[in-house]
C-alpha cells in the first residue's frame, strides 16, 4: 500500500510535541496571564508604585527640596494631635455622608422619572448629564459666582421677594460655606447616579411588573419588592463609585474656599495637598493621604458584598 511521505510527515509534526513557545498558544491559562501583563504593566507603574510611595513618604521627615530621613510613625502621632487634622476629618465624612444620600436619593427619583415614557425623553436625557460633563473647574466658578457675597444670584433672589434684608455670606460662614460646597457637590454628581440606575431599571423584565400588578401590588409594593432588590447591585457599585468620587474631592473644594473659612470646608484630600505643596511638609501631607485609605477600602468592601448579593439572587454559592 502506498503511502505518502509528506503526509507522514505532516502527522507526526502534529503528533510530536512541539517547542514551548508553541504549547504557550494551547494553554488558554497562560495566554490569559501573557495578555493581562500589560495592563499589570500599568497598574503597577501608575497606581501600585505611587501608592507604595506615598506609604514611604509618610514616615519620613521630607519636605520640598530636601531628602527625609525614617522617622518611623511620627507623622501619625502629630497628626493624633492636630486639631486641624481631625476637623477635616470631620468635614470629609459630614461631606460624603450628606452628599452621597442626597445624591442617591435623588438620582433615584430621576432615574424612575426618565424611565417612564415622557415626551423628548432622549433629549432630557441628554441635559441631565450637562452636569456631569462640564468641567469641575468650570463648575465651581459658576458655583463661585452664585455664592458670591454681593452679587449672588440667590441673595438678590431672596431679597427681592422680601425673605431677607441682607445679602448671605455663603463661603464666609462656616454653617453656609458646609451646606453651599455639599449642594454643588450634589448638583455635580447626580446625572452619573442618574444615569446608572436608570441604565440598571431598563434591564429590569417587564413581566415581572405585570405579574405584581396582577397579584395586586400596589406602585409603592412594585417598587419594594421588584425594583429595589432588582437594583441592590447596581446600587451597591454606584454607591461606591460615589462615595470614592466625594471623599477623594479636591478641585470643587480648592476652587470655591480652598478649605477655609476657619478651615470650615478643609476635607482631607485638600488638607493633605497644603501640607504637602505650599506648606512643603511632603512627608505630612503623605500621611494625611494614607489615613484616607481605611475609608476607602470601606466603600470598596461595600460594593463587594452588594455583589455577593448578586450571586445568591442567581442561586450562586460562591
Amino acid at each position: 500500500m502506498f503511502v505518502d511521505t509528506k503526509t507522514q510527515r505532516r502527522a507526526s509534526a502534529r503528533a510530536a510535541p512541539g517547542p514551548r513557545r508553541f504549547r504557550l498558544g494551547e494553554s488558554r491559562g497562560a495566554m490569559g496571564l501573557l495578555f493581562m501583563l500589560p495592563a499589570a504593566a500599568v497598574l503597577l507603574l501608575f497606581l501600585a508604585y505611587p501608592l507604595g510611595l506615598g506609604v514611604w513618604l509618610g514616615m519620613t521627615d521630607t519636605r520640598v527640596g530636601r531628602a527625609g530621613q525614617y522617622i518611623g510613625i511620627e507623622n501619625y502621632e502629630m497628626l493624633w494631635t492636630d486639631s486641624v487634622f481631625w476637623t477635616s476629618v470631620f468635614n470629609t465624612l459630614l461631606y460624603t455622608v450628606v452628599a452621597s444620600i442626597a445624591k442617591f436619593a435623588l438620582g433615584l427619583w430621576l432615574a424612575l422619572l426618565l424611565n417612564r415614557h415622557l415626551p423628548f425623553k432622549a433629549f432630557l436625557r441628554a441635559i441631565v448629564l450637562l452636569p456631569w460633563i462640564v468641567p469641575t473647574a468650570l463648575s465651581a466658578i459658576a458655583f463661585w459666582w452664585i455664592y458670591d457675597s454681593q452679587f449672588s444670584i440667590i441673595s438678590w433672589s431672596l431679597t427681592r421677594l422680601g425673605l431677607i434684608e441682607h445679602n448671605i455670606n455663603f463661603l464666609g460662614d462656616p454653617a453656609w460655606a458646609r451646606a453651599s460646597v455639599i449642594i454643588a457637590n450634589v448638583w455635580r454628581g447626580i446625572p452619573f447616579v442618574a444615569i446608572t440606575l436608570l441604565a440598571g431599571l431598563q434591564t429590569i423584565p417587564p413581566s415581572l411588573y405585570e405579574a405584581a400588578t396582577i397579584d395586586g401590588a400596589t406602585p409603592w409594593q412594585r417598587f419594594r419588592y421588584v425594583t429595589f432588590p432588582m437594583l441592590t447591585p447596581i446600587i451597591a457599585v454606584v454607591m461606591t463609585f460615589s462615595v470614592l468620587f466625594t471623599f477623594t474631592d479636591f478641585q470643587l473644594i480648592y476652587v470655591l474656599t480652598r478649605g477655609g473659612p476657619l478651615n470650615a470646608t478643609h476635607l482631607m484630600a485638600t488638607l493633605s495637598f497644603q501640607r504637602a505643596i505650599p506648606g512643603g511638609n511632603l512627608g505630612e501631607g503623605a500621611a494625611i493621604a494614607v489615613t484616607m485609605i481605611p475609608f476607602l477600602l470601606s466603600a470598596i468592601l461595600f460594593s463587594y458584598f452588594g455583589l455577593q448579593r448578586r450571586r445568591w439572587q442567581h442561586g450562586g454559592n460562591d
